[in-house]
């Protein structure tokens, strides 16, 4: 089964804050694949991984990002698929900085924002998007929302 999902970090250091994406994903049984690949370090492979992901069954983008935060902006420029940026917690901003870059995108190129650090959110939202047309996931789901109540 071809990959539903794609996060993308910038960095290694990233990989820990990434994780509780991760953990849903794999909780829901939502297929993924990782990349580590940095919009200012290495920026023809990020177009690659943005541009190719609709043609290799992606179907949402997950990317996160600290500091300035261009990476979930960056992809966005480069695909049609929906992204969902994370601003990761880092440098002397602590993740305001990349919460704000990721909040400030220019018209025409969205990115979904979550929280600092919301990696959960993150995969919880890609879920509800891939739900829209899984009725098994939507199940899944809704078990999942009810489980949060009480």
């Amino acid at each position: 089964m071809h990959p539903q999902v794609r996060i993308i970090i910038g960095s290694k250091s990233d990989l820990e804050k990434i994780t509780p994406a991760r953990e849903i994903l794999e909780e829901f049984e939502v297929s993924y694949d990782l990349h580590i690949s940095s919009a200012h370090r290495n920026p023809e492979k990020t177009i690659a991984l943005a541009q190719n992901a609709k043609a290799e069954g992606i179907e949402i983008i997950i990317a996160g990002a600290g500091l300035s935060a261009h990476l979930p902006g960056f992809i966005a420029a480069h695909t049609t698929l929906p992204v969902i940026g994370i601003p990761l917690a880092s440098g002397a901003l602590n993740g305001l900085d990349a919460l704000f870059s990721i909040v400030q995108m220019p018209s025409g190129v969205p990115v979904a924002c979550m929280a600092i650090n919301g990696a959960k959110n993150a995969a919880l939202y890609a879920i509800q998007i891939l739900a829209l047309k899984d009725k098994d996931l939507e199940k899944k789901f809704s078990a999942y929302k009810k489980g949060l109540e009480g």
